[in-house]
């Protein structure tokens, strides 16, 4: 599998933990339950460090435009940024 496939799955995972841990902050805030917020978190960190470092590759290896990377970091902090991303950057 190449680099640029496996970039388009962190990216689609990333945007689904962060989903994931938006319904498990309204448990932890809403409903007092905050053990799945602490694994959701747990996972959605070690995705979005991936996802991160997916970026640093392609712009220090691949050569990618600072540009194109600063836009597909800062989709990362955004709801369904990622899976836009993933649409418009990565195909």
């Amino acid at each position: 599998m190449n680099a640029l496939k496996q970039f388009r799955i962190a990216a689609i995972a990333e945007g689904f933990s962060w989903i994931a841990l938006l319904f498990t902050m309204y448990l932890k805030y809403g409903q007092q339950m905050p053990e799945p917020n602490q694994w959701v978190g747990m996972i959605h960190g070690v995705l979005f460090i991936g996802y991160c470092l997916y970026i640093a590759y392609f712009y220090f290896e691949e050569k990618w435009p600072f540009q194109k990377c600063l836009v597909l970091f800062i989709t990362a902090f955004l709801p369904f940024g990622t899976f836009c991303a993933e649409k418009k950057y990565l195909r």
